[in-house]
C-alpha cells in the first residue's frame, strides 16, 4: 500500500482509455497521498504500438499541450495499431512548473533504469523502462529548452541498440520534418528515456522543440507537424490529426553532440551577452558572446569565443548566471555516411 506503482489499465483492450500510474507517497498535507500521472490508451487492431511522452522536464510545454490536444482529437477508427500517450509523465515537476520534481527533487530523465523502491521520481522512470517502454516498437518522448533555456527546434536520437534499429531511427527523425537533428553520444548505460528504450528493445525518438517556459505559435506549429509525420511515417494514421504535415523536401542537417568542449560554462558569477543566434554556423575561435561582472565597474567585460566549430543549437536565457552554468552550446554538422558508419 506504501510502495510501488499501481495502474488499472488493460492493454489488450480495444478502443480509447484513460487511467493514472499512482504511485503512494505520504507528504504534510496528506498521509495517503498518491502521485497521479494521467495516461491515455488508443487501441485499433493490430499494427504499430507507439508511446508518445512529454513533460519529462516539467517546464517544457511544447509537447504538453500538443498531446493534450492529441488526446482530445484522436478517437481509435483513426488509427491503426496502438498509441499510448502520457502528456505530463512527470505531473509533479509539470504542476509546479519545474524542471525537476518538487516532491524529491527527481529528473526524471536522469533518473532511469528507476527503482521502485524509491521516491516518486524513480518509481516513475522503473515503471516506465520495465514495464511501459517493452510494450511499444517506438517511444517519441518530447523536449524543449525549459524555463532557462533557448533552443533551436531540432529532432534528437541516441546512438544506442544494434544498427538496424538506429538506422530506423535515423529515418524517424528525417520524418519529422524538423530542418535539424543531432545524435547524442551518451551511452547504452546512460540514465535517459532514449536509453532506457533502446535497453527495452524499441526504438527511441525525441526532440527539443523550443523552450523559454512558454510556447508560441512557430513552435507549436513546428511539434504538431513532427507528432503527425511521425504516426504518418509509421502508419499509425492515414491523415494528419494536429495539423498540416511538412512537405518541406529540404534534407534535414544531421548534428553530433559529442564533446563537453562544444557549450561554453560559467566558472563564476556573471552576466552573459551573446553575441550570436540560434542556427548561426560558427567557427572555433569566433566570438559566442561577452561576460559581464555588474559588481566591479571598473572591470572590461570579458569576450568569450566558441572551443568547437558548428551549428549554434542551444543558449541560456537569463543573463544572470552562475559557474557552472551552459551559457552557449554549438553542434558538430555530419553527413549520413559518417552516421551509420560509426554505428556499424
Amino acid at each position: 500500500m506504501h510502495t510501488g506503482v499501481y495502474h488499472s489499465l488493460d492493454f489488450t483492450a480495444e478502443g480509447k482509455s484513460v487511467d493514472f500510474l499512482s504511485i503512494p507517497f505520504s507528504v504534510d498535507r496528506s498521509p495517503y497521498f498518491q502521485v497521479k500521472v494521467p495516461m491515455v490508451r488508443i487501441k485499433r487492431g493490430t499494427g504499430p504500438r507507439v508511446l508518445l511522452m512529454a513533460g519529462n522536464h516539467g517546464d517544457e510545454y511544447e509537447g504538453e499541450l500538443s498531446l493534450m490536444r492529441l488526446i482530445r482529437r484522436l478517437d481509435p477508427d483513426m488509427i491503426k495499431g496502438e498509441i499510448t500517450i502520457l502528456p505530463l509523465a512527470n505531473a509533479p515537476a509539470v504542476m509546479a512548473a519545474r524542471r525537476r520534481s518538487p516532491l524529491d527533487n527527481g529528473n526524471l530523465n536522469r533518473a532511469f533504469p528507476g527503482d521502485l523502491a524509491g521516491s516518486p521520481t524513480f518509481r516513475i522512470a522503473y515503471f516506465l523502462e520495465r514495464e511501459l517502454f517493452p510494450r511499444h516498437d517506438v517511444i517519441f518522448d518530447l523536449h524543449s529548452g525549459g524555463t532557462t533555456m533557448a533552443h533551436l527546434p531540432c529532432a534528437l536520437i541516441e546512438r544506442q541498440g544494434p544498427p538496424d534499429k538506429f538506422a530506423r531511427a535515423l529515418d524517424l527523425m528525417r520524418a519529422t520534418g524538423l530542418g535539424h537533428g543531432f545524435v547524442a553520444e551518451n551511452g547504452a548505460t546512460a540514465p535517459t528515456s532514449m536509453a532506457a528504450a533502446a535497453r527495452s528493445g524499441a526504438i527511441g525518438l525525441s526532440g527539443e522543440f523550443g523552450g523559454g517556459g512558454t510556447v508560441t505559435p512557430a513552435t507549436m506549429a513546428a511539434t504538431s507537424r513532427a507528432i503527425d509525420n511521425v504516426l504518418l511515417a509509421l502508419g499509425v494514421i492515414d491523415d494528419p490529426v494536429l495539423g498540416t504535415p511538412n512537405v518541406d523536401n529540404t534534407p534535414m542537417q544531421l548534428l553530433a553532440l559529442d564533446s563537453h568542449k562544444q557549450s561554453i560554462f560559467a566558472t563564476r558569477r556573471g552576466w552573459f551577452e551573446p553575441a550570436v543566434a540560434l542556427g548561426t554556423r560558427v567557427e572555433r575561435g569566433d566570438v559566442a558572446g561577452w561576460y559581464h561582472d555588474l559588481g566591479r565597474i571598473d572591470a572590461p567585460e570579458e569576450t568569450l569565443r566558441f572551443h568547437e566549430s558548428g551549428i549554434v543549437i542551444a543558449r541560456r536565457l537569463p543573463a544572470d548566471s552562475e559557474a557552472g552554468d551552459s551559457l552557449i552550446q554549438v553542434a558538430r554538422p555530419i553527413d549520413d555516411r559518417a552516421v551509420m558508419n560509426q554505428a556499424l
